[in-house]
Order: C-alpha cells, then structure tokens, then sequence
C-alpha cells in the first residue's frame, strides 16, 4: 500500500463542525495529554486494539498505535447512515448542470433543496445527460439515477433534452421540477421545459418552505413569494447541501422510447476565447498568484499555457504585478471557480472570504502550515518557479501526444 498520506476533506469537516450528528466519531481518541501541573497523563481506555475475540489488548510495541509512521485518520471509523426509499410517494426530479461532468456547488445546492422537499417519503432523482465523472451521487442526496449517454444529447441540444425530459414527466409526474437558474444551462433548459409542460416557473429562487417559494424580482432589489409551482429555478445557496446521509442511486429507465427528431438547432462548439478577456466572476479556471510569485513572467506563461484567467492577492496587486481589477478577495473580486489554483498565497481571511465559493482549490506554497494549505483540496509544497516550469513542460507534452495521436 502506498505509504502516501491522504487526506479525507469531508470527514475533516464534519470534526469541525460540533452541530453534526458525526462529530464525536470524528474525534481522535486522546491517549495522553498534559495535565496542569506539567505531568503527562494517560487515557487506559484509549490505549490498545480488540482482539479477534472481543477483547481488549494492549500492544506495547506501538505497531496498533501508530508505531508504523502512519497518521491514522477518522474515515475508517464515520460512515454516514444510508437512506433508503423502496416505495416513493412522490418524486422530486433534479436537472443538474454538471459542468466539466461533476457537480458543481449550485448543483449540490440544488440536490439539498430537493431532500428537504422529498422529505422521508420522496424520492429524489437525477437526471444527467451524457457521461459524468462525479463520485459522489450517494453522499449528495441521489436516490434515483437517470443517465441518457446518447450523442445526441451532448453538447447544446435543448430540444432533444426537453423531449427526454417530457418522456420522464408522463413516467413519473413528478412534484417538482428543480433546476438551476444558471448560465450554464439550467436556465434556459428550465423555461423551455416549463413551455413543454404548460406551466409558469418560479425564477432566482433562494427559498422554498412551507409549500411557497422566495425569488428575486425587481433586479434583485424585492423578493416574489408565491406558491411553489412545479417548476422551479434556483439560485445559489437555495439550500444546504446534503451532509448527513448517504443515498441510493439507483439507477432508472425509462419505460418508453425517446421520439426521433430533426433538430433545428446546430451545435457548431465552443467559440475560443482569450482568459484575458474574462470577468474574474465569471472565470471558471483562475490561475492566481501571491507574495510568494518571484518569477512573473513564467506566472504569465503558466497561464497562457493552461488557458486560466489570472488573477491575485492584495499584496501582488498593491506592489504592481496586477491590475486592480483582478485582486481576489473580500476586498477585490468574489470568484467562483470550479478551480482556483494558488500560487505562492499564504492565505489571508479575506482572501479566503473571495474564494469560499470555488469548488476546487490547489495551493502551491513553500510553507504546509499556511492557512492557504489548509484551505486547499490539493497541496503542492515546493518553490513556485520549479512547480509552474514542471507544469508548463507537462501541459506541452499532454499536448503534443494528442496531437500525434490525432495524426
């Protein structure tokens, strides 16, 4: 086995989090500690390990205790209760934008909205076209699991998805319709099926409770409340996401077959376009550098080289390495990347603020005990210059084989 420390970020969340129904299970059991008057004191129940006959030893060679090197760490011992819904009542259906094929942070938003609607008699189902890298269905609320992986539902194909989506309403008739009032889809989806079905959606919801639904109206300036209608559009942080249970996922079929059709919309792809030229709030992937930056020129060419918006830290922008219009944080811009990759940040309360809503951070630092490594899902500890020059020349090759490959 790989003698690779890994670290699990759910269960390191869940000991910090004292209102969780796990949190004591996620706490190490303390086998020796200080006391006051500078004495070590030992715990006798948190020394040993059960035997194979249900007793309790005591190994006093420190191989069960850590003796190895190894930092044992809480997974082994939390597993979230699973929950099980054989017979559902009624179905609350969630379209998810799976941008990059995961589930981003409005996505998991919206699956929390659902479980508190589906309640203990509801079932809640996924629908996802195309294939998808996400691991994690059953620890964010999926009960029931609808894949369509035909080509023709790739890429921006609205009139096939709606027809899909009909296919399950006739299926199902679900209570609700959830779908994020997104950009990347959901919205525009999420209006064309309410079209389909001959209902009026609620828009920018952010609260749904009691059977009634709380949307911006009015540029954002007054809420609309009203009755939650069947389909409905949600905004971010429309909910806590699920946290506490795992799910099914069971996967569904459809009982009748999709309708061929003649679309008269041509998905020509994407339109490339210059990092540069995007907003900081609307960047996906946010290449940002701090103090700890050295070489900026080589910051530039990692950059251009991964096709990432640049960005930086109130230190770099206050000593001229940026324009101001790209400083992340409390004080700067808000970001909401599906990666932020930080290089040489140590990590700043308000630079953490700017960045609390990006789904993946990865920190390269000199220092592991910068509140940046503790932030990050991937650290990379090393000097800046020689982890961006090793990333250039990985990119360059990646890159090359493909093209060979396409030859």
């Amino acid at each position: 086995m790989s003698e690779i420390i890994r670290r699990d970020p759910r269960v390191e969340w869940i000991a910090r989090n004292r209102l969780h129904p796990l949190h004591a299970a996620a706490q190490p059991a303390a086998v020796s500690w200080m006391g006051p008057n500078g004495v070590i004191r030992k715990n006798p129940h948190g020394v040993g390990f059960i035997g194979p006959n249900g007793l309790k030893r005591i190994d006093r060679s420190g191989g069960q205790q850590g003796g190895s090197q190894k930092r044992s760490t809480a997974s082994a011992v939390v597993q979230l209760p699973l929950h099980v819904i054989e017979q559902p009542a009624f179905h609350i259906v969630v379209v998810p934008d799976m941008v990059g094929g995961r589930l981003s942070a409005h996505d998991k938003d919206l699956l929390g909205l659902a479980h508190k609607l589906a309640g203990s008699d509801g079932a809640v189902v996924a629908v996802i076209f195309g294939e998808h890298k996400e691991n994690a269905l059953d620890c964010n609320g999926v009960d029931r699991l609808l894949q369509f992986e035909a080509d023709g539902f790739s890429g921006y194909a609205p009139e096939a998805r709606v027809l899909a989506l009909a296919a399950l309403e006739r299926q199902l008739t679900p209570r609700h319709w959830l779908l994020p009032d997104s950009r990347t889809g959901g919205g525009e989806l999420g209006r064309r099926l309410a079209a389909k079905l001959g209902v009026r959606p609620a828009t920018r919801v952010w609260q749904v409770a009691d059977g009634v639904s709380s949307g911006r109206a009015g540029a954002g300036r007054e809420d609309l409340v009203q009755q939650a209608p069947r389909v409905v559009l949600a905004a971010v942080e429309c909910a806590e996401p699920v946290s506490e249970t795992r799910h099914e996922v069971r996967a569904l079929a459809l009982n009748e077959a999709l309708v061929r059709h003649i679309p008269r919309i041509q998905d020509l792809g994407a339109v490339a376009v210059d990092p540069a030229q995007i907003p900081m709030a609307e960047a996906e992937f946010i290449l940002s550098g701090g103090n700890g930056v050295k070489d900026w020129a080589l910051f530039h060419q990692a950059a251009a080289a991964l096709g990432a918006t640049e960005g930086a830290s109130r230190v770099a922008v206050d000593d001229g390495y940026m324009g101001r219009e790209r400083q992340v944080g409390a004080s700067g811009i808000w970001v909401t990347a599906r990666v932020y990759v930080a290089v040489g940040i140590s990590g700043a309360i308000q630079h953490l603020q700017g960045i609390g809503a990006c789904d993946k951070v990865v920190a390269i630092n000199l220092d592991p005990t910068c509140d940046m490594i503790k932030r990050a899902d991937l650290s990379v500890i090393g000097e800046s210059a020689a982890i961006l020059q090793a990333l250039i020349e990985r990119v360059a090759a990646y890159r090359q084989g493909g093209a060979r490959d396409a030859a």
